[in-house]
């Protein structure tokens, strides 16, 4: 039996002169593995080898019944902006690296598909307009939230992780702390019992329990949320995330 899903490709690697081994996130049945038979040649029935973050509607065997489906369609459509500027690239490569690291084999993610298809237009829509640096890394903090939230691992940016104090989080005069053990920001009074703390500054504090202030932040203000963000990847994962030095240095 063959499927019909809409899939965005997070991973492709060749599996010999002519064929290639894909990693899709698809909206209906989230992360699959294909083969890609002769995607490779000239002539082929995916419009020649499959590229890393392109977009389309795929036709493949059932993946739920086997460990790497065989891909016979896909319509391949690329968002042609994205290699105009290495460190917008980059950020797309890194959405998708946690994406593919952070989700399992057939477990939809319908709403996360659409954010992650989002993100790769906005940025190939900031490239076409020549966006700052800033732009893009603002946009791919926000994947990265939106990525823990719908995974479920959400850190808390609206009170006190540990002691739930929602007071302390809103006092602008206290110190804030982030915490991967605690999964969220700790006030100054809980800080003490957890030795991975980060320190924030008020900026970085005050756009992370008010997301909708990233956009608008500042350079060095969105380089200190990623640097935290990338530390707590880092621990969820178990190691640092490939394409993270990539992007803090761009």
């Amino acid at each position: 039996m063959l499927t019909k899903d809409k899939a965005i490709c997070m991973r492709a690697v060749d599996y010999s002169e002519t064929s290639q081994i894909v990693t899709f996130f698809t909206k209906a049945n989230g992360k699959v593995g294909a083969i890609a038979k002769g995607s490779k040649r000239s002539k082929s029935a995916f419009d020649g080898p499959i590229e890393m973050l392109s977009y389309g509607e795929i036709v493949l065997s059932d993946p739920t019944r086997e460990k790497l489906a065989t891909l016979t369609e896909f319509r391949q459509q690329n968002f042609t902006h994205l290699i105009d500027d290495f460190f917008a690239f980059n950020c797309c490569l890194f959405a998708a690296e946690l994406l593919n690291k952070l989700t399992h084999d057939n477990d939809p993610h319908p709403g996360l598909f659409d954010s992650f298809l989002n993100f790769l237009e906005n940025i190939n829509e900031n490239q076409a307009s020549n966006a700052e640096h800033r732009d893009i890394l603002s946009l791919l903090i926000l994947f990265q939230l939106t990525l823990l939230s719908e995974i479920g691992l959400m850190p808390v940016l609206n009170a006190c992780a540990n002691c739930k104090t929602q007071n302390a989080i809103l006092n602008t005069q206290y110190e804030f702390y982030f915490s991967s053990s605690a999964n969220g920001i700790i006030c100054r009074d809980c800080e003490a019992s957890f030795p991975d703390k980060i320190k924030l500054s008020k900026h970085a504090a005050a756009c992370l329990t008010d997301l909708k202030q990233i956009i608008k932040a500042p350079d060095r203000t969105l380089r200190e949320i990623e640097k935290i963000l990338t530390s707590h990847f880092t621990e969820l994962l178990g190691h640092r995330p490939k394409m993270a030095k990539h992007i803090l240095k761009g």
